[in-house]
Formats: C-alpha cells, sequence, structure tokens
C-alpha cells in the first residue's frame, strides 16, 4: 500500500484548477456566485469569533489527501490540515473504511464511558504507541472532544493527586481556550499560573540563545522552585509543549526537556506534556517527547488521534489515578466513529514509518527554505522539526535587536505581521494554503499530512517561494493575488 499521495493537482491563475478553467463560462459563474453567497452568509450568520474564515476566504466542498476544493472550482494545497489533526490528509482510505465499518455494523455511536470493541481496539493501538516505560503504567481519561477538555482533565488530576493548587507553564504556550487552560497559555491576562521562559534561539529571553540560553532558563525555574521567598510554592504540576505550535514552531531542546524532567521529578512535581500537536508522528518520532527520552507522568493528547473526528484524552501514571467515579465526564466521550478512525490512523502511521518520513521530508524542506531565505532578507528565521515548520517574516529595515553584551549587530530584526500576512494571501492566490502564528503573527506555519509526497513537497516549496518572492518585491501592495479583506465579500 502506497504511504503518500503522487498526484499534485494542475493549477491556473489563482488556484483554479484546469477543469473549472476549461468548463463553461456559467457554470463558473454559477459556481463563484455560490461561492460568494456562502461566505456572505458565514459573514452576517456566524460569530465575531471566527478566525481562519477571515484569513482563508475559501468554501471546501471536496477533499482528498493534501488537497482541498472549493464551491468556486478553485483547487488547493492544504498546509493546514485541520491545525495538525489531519496525519493522513483529507478522507484517507483506511479512515473512510473505518468509520464505514463502523456504520454499517449496527454498532451505537453514542456509548458515554461504556465498553466497547471499537474502544477497545482504540485503547489497544493507542498504548502499542506510546513510550514503553510510560505506556507499562498508564491509564487513559477519555475527555470532551477538544484537547482543551483534556488540558483541563490534566489540570483536575494533578491537583488531586498532589493537594496543591499551582500550575507552572511558559511563555508563548498554547493549551486551549477553556479557562484553566488560557492561563496556562502565553495570552493569560489574569495570570494565576506561574510562567517561566521558554527556551529559543532566535528571539532568546535572555539574549544568548543556544545551549547556554536552555541552560539559564533551566536555572531559572530551579531558583523559582527553591527560593522559599520566590512568591511560588511547590505546584501540583508543570505543562508545556515539545514544540510550541501557535507560540511560532519552536521546538524545545532536548538536553532542556531532560532538565524539566530532572527538576520536577526532584521535586515530586507531576510534569504534563502537551502533545495535542506535536503527536502522531508530526515531530519525526511518533510523540515528540521520544525525541528526549524522557518519560513524562501525563501526557494530553488530541487533534490527530481521532482521524480527523473529534477525541480527546488525558493519559497518565497509574499512581496519579486517584479520582472519585464521576470526577471528570463528558457527554461525547465515548465518540465511537472518531475512536474507529483513530485506530486506522494511528496503525497507519505506525505500520508505514510515516513518523521517520516526516523527520526525513520535513529536514528536506527546512534546507530548502533556509536556501530562500538566504535569498530574502525578509524571512528572519527558518525552524521546526518534523513536518511541524515554520517562516519568522522580519522586517530587515528594522532596527536588529541589541544583544546583553552590545557586541552582536546582527540580532533579530523586529517581527513582521503585516509581511506575514501577505505571504499567507499569496500563497493562497498560488493554491496553497498556510497558517500564521507566534508572536504578533508573525510566522508562516507548514503543517502538511503525513503522506505528502515528494513531487507535492517541490509543488508546496514553490508555491511558498514564489509568495515570499511576490512579498519580499512589495508586488501585495500593487494588489497581485486578488487579495481581499480580512472576511471576504460582504
Amino acid at each position: 500500500m502506497a504511504v503518500t499521495e503522487s498526484a499534485v493537482v494542475p493549477v491556473g491563475a489563482h488556484g483554479e484548477s484546469e477543469g473549472a478553467r476549461d468548463g463553461g463560462a456559467g457554470a463558473a459563474e454559477r459556481a463563484r456566485a455560490a461561492h460568494e453567497g456562502i461566505l456572505r452568509r458565514q459573514s452576517a450568520r456566524e460569530s465575531a469569533a471566527r478566525t481562519y474564515a477571515r484569513a482563508l476566504p475559501i468554501v471546501p466542498v471536496r477533499a482528498r489527501g493534501l488537497t482541498i476544493e472549493g464551491a468556486d472550482g478553485r483547487r488547493y494545497l492544504d498546509c493546514l490540515s485541520g491545525a495538525g489533526t489531519l496525519a493522513l490528509g483529507h478522507n484517507h482510505p483506511v479512515v473512510l473504511e473505518a468509520i464505514r465499518k463502523v456504520l454499517d455494523s449496527g454498532a451505537p455511536l453514542h456509548v458515554l464511558d461504556l465498553a466497547t470493541p471499537v474502544k477497545d481496539a482504540f485503547t489497544t493501538e493507542l498504548f502499542r504507541t506510546l513510550p514503553p516505560r510510560f505506556a507499562e503504567r498508564a491509564r487513559v481519561q477519555f475527555c470532551g472532544p477538544a484537547g482543551t477538555d483534556a488540558v483541563e482533565a490534566a489540570f483536575k488530576l494533578v491537583r488531586a493527586a498532589t493537594g496543591r493548587t499551582g500550575m507552572l507553564a511558559f511563555t508563548g504556550a498554547y493549551h486551549g481556550m477553556t479557562a484553566g487552560a488560557l492561563e496556562a497559555s502565553g495570552g493569560a491576562t489574569d495570570v494565576r499560573v506561574a510562567r517561566l521562559p521558554y527556551p529559543q534561539d532566535y528571539r532568546c529571553p535572555f539574549g544568548i540563545g543556544g545551549e547556554r540560553g536552555a541552560e539559564l532558563g533551566a536555572r531559572w525555574t530551579e531558583s523559582l522552585l527553591d527560593d522559599t521567598k520566590s512568591g511560588v510554592p511547590i505546584p501540583a504540576g508543570m505543562i508545556f509543549e515539545p514544540v510550541q505550535g501557535e507560540g511560532g514552531v519552536i521546538p524545545a531542546p532536548d538536553a532542556w526537556t531532560r532538565r524539566m524532567r530532572e527538576i520536577t521529578a526532584a521535586r515530586s512535581i507531576p510534569l504534563i506534556v502537551d502533545e495535542v500537536q506535536t503527536g502522531v508522528g508530526r515531530t519525526g518520532t511518533f510523540w515528540a517527547v521520544e525525541h528526549s527520552g524522557i518519560t513524562p507522568d501525563v501526557m494530553v493528547l488530541s487533534k490527530a488521534i481521532g482521524g480527523s473526528l473529534p477525541l480527546a484524552v488525558v493519559v497518565y501514571r497509574d499512581d496519579l489515578d486517584v479520582w472519585q467515579p464521576g470526577a471528570h465526564a463528558g457527554t461525547f466521550r465515548g465518540n465511537q466513529l472518531a475512536m474507529a478512525a483513530g485506530t486506522a490512523t494511528l496503525a497507519y502511521v505506525r505500520e508505514h514509518g510515516l513518523a521517520e518520513r516526516a523527520a526525513t521530508v520535513g529536514a528536506r524542506m527546512m534546507a530548502q527554505l533556509r536556501c530562500l531565505a538566504a535569498e530574502f532578507p525578509c524571512i528572519g528565521d527558518v525552524r521546526g522539526r518534523g513536518l511541524m515548520i515554520g517562516l519568522e517574516l522580519v522586517d530587515p529595515e528594522g532596527p536588529p535587536h541589541p544583544t546583553p553584551d552590545g557586541l552582536t549587530p546582527d540580532g533579530p530584526r523586529p517581527a513582521a505581521p503585516e509581511l506575514a500576512a501577505a505571504v499567507q494571501r499569496e500563497c493562497l492566490s498560488r493554491g496553497l494554503i498556510v497558517e500564521l502564528g507566534g508572536r504578533r503573527s508573525s510566522v508562516v506555519r507548514l503543517l502538511p499530512p503525513l503522506t505528502i509526497s515528494d513531487e507535492q513537497t517541490s509543488a508546496v516549496l514553490d508555491r511558498l517561494a514564489d509568495a515570499v518572492s511576490a512579498v519580499a518585491q512589495g508586488e501585495h501592495r500593487r494588489g497581485r493575488g486578488g487579495a481581499r479583506g480580512a472576511d471576504g465579500p460582504r
């Protein structure tokens, strides 16, 4: 069975498919009218909180693998992948087969937390993929269908197990949109969580980056916990992402990750690893913690584990399992279709070595993107791990950030969110969907499915390079690409 896709859909100007261009003018006009009408109604009816729809004014009607086709007939290469949810891309045959099998079997679709053969198959496959030392003492709690609920469950769990209340989290973090998860995220305003510096090279909080910068962050963590006058009592837990996604695609150094494990273990602080976006092969290992070799106390999992359908779990060390019955629940925690799709996805990624392929393809993509950065100074940094990749856009004429010693003149330039948004628009006009993230939304993010073929990889890089070139030359300011308002036609 093939493990990657091979077809690259031909596109014309502005992402229009060959079929749409060859079709009759009347049919194309009707398709465009339907497309615009749906967008107008969305704008009139839906909440002001909508996000992706503002930057991506498309109306998907069909999808397969890397490719999305809109109601207007245009086709796109999707490097958003449901914010990392679609490990196998859209509508992979093994996922569809698993869903149909459950539907055709007459099995119940909603069972709360009752045991079923579908659920048993999912937990068996999940435990097969977990790091062995973690799996041998693990318990799993099925949560509400979003990753943020699994984060909330993890917080409740470690608070119940330790009798403590505080939490440690990191600058730049993103753990979800519910109250507790937001408190641990980088955008928190009502801070009840102690915030620690997350290591990064390009914009190191200490101005030095590398191993020394990461070690300073670790020492600061130790000092905060051991200083009786720090104002931070020993917490119930520490939570971090092995790669900060929404924070700007910043991988945690493996040595730093091992230091966090040593620091928390020495002080009996449960370590929670948020693998909602990094899991299921995304970073080049099945779970991102495997890069460092640590054994966490708790793992929070969602997105790809449901095979494109809503599913979230928290997996944790058995001695933390002190909950009373019903201490954490959710009406939709028994999603049978998601469990079937998730089992198929987990097994396919494991059996076909897609994590290893993600490492290989991601390294090749980042190497080519670094060549692009050498050509265009508006790309300040290229970083990532596996198929979780980011390009930080900067103002190449802005003043560099000074270094602590004042001796290094070429520090990072100011972030340029307007350039990142322009690159996203230019990509869309060329039939490529990308996401923005990071501080000030200045990072262009690539999250392609793990099944992306070599041919498709080249097409993605070519379109992205063309978009960056257009922005660097200022063509977006002259209106090239037909960019519309943030919310499309009204």
